[in-house]
């Protein structure tokens, strides 16, 4: 048996081809398949891009993101940049790049989107990083990333409860969750 390093996985993800409708994601050298997302799931995205202004901000839904010295390429529910910013082509958008990545919590993700992916993005210095999660009723926005590798993490942590305006200073504007959908018969976890 041979022993595959961090770089020997990320060749290997980069020629993996998953079947369709699967999302496919390299976290720390683990490579991680889900399913399509949940309805709930995409009419949060939904409301989320209504209103970010297109004329500013580019909104990419499933974008392949390259971190920084880490064995990572997470693809997060919706990624913003500045328009002016935006590359022309590729595969891979450098986290440099980003003002803010978006996850939608699922049943299957709690961990992932609230420890994982927190330490990764904050590891890729993602200025913002907004969790909202139907389980909870709740958004979670993390700012003020700090530190190298999995010790890094974001020194600002803001909850809105859904209903409530939740204030978005990377973006200059105030976005309304009161659309935002929960999932049904799901039990509250313990995070954050």
């Amino acid at each position: 048996m041979t022993a595959v390093d961090e770089r020997g996985m990320t060749k290997y993800f980069e020629e993996l081809e998953p079947p369709e409708g699967v999302k496919v994601e390299l976290l720390r050298g683990e490579i991680v398949m889900m399913a399509s997302p949940d309805l709930v799931h995409n009419m949060i995205i939904e409301d989320v891009l209504d209103q970010i202004p297109r004329k500013r901000w580019s909104r990419l839904q499933t974008q392949d993101v390259d971190i920084l010295d880490e064995a990572s390429e997470p693809v997060p529910d919706l990624v913003v940049l500045e328009r002016e910013v935006m590359p022309a082509s590729g595969r891979l958008l450098p986290c440099r790049l980003i003002t803010m990545v978006v996850e939608v919590v699922s049943k299957t993700s709690v961990q992932r989107d609230y420890e994982i992916k927190r330490s990764i993005y904050a590891a890729g210095m993602v200025p913002a990083y907004l969790i909202v999660d139907p389980i909870m009723a709740q958004c979670v926005l993390l700012t003020r990333p700090a530190g190298k590798g999995e010790n890094a993490d974001y020194q600002r942590q803001q909850l809105t409860k859904f209903g409530a305006s939740l204030p978005l200073e990377e973006l200059g504007l105030e976005m309304d969750t009161s659309e935002f959908g929960t999932f049904p018969g799901v039990k509250p976890h313990r995070y954050p």
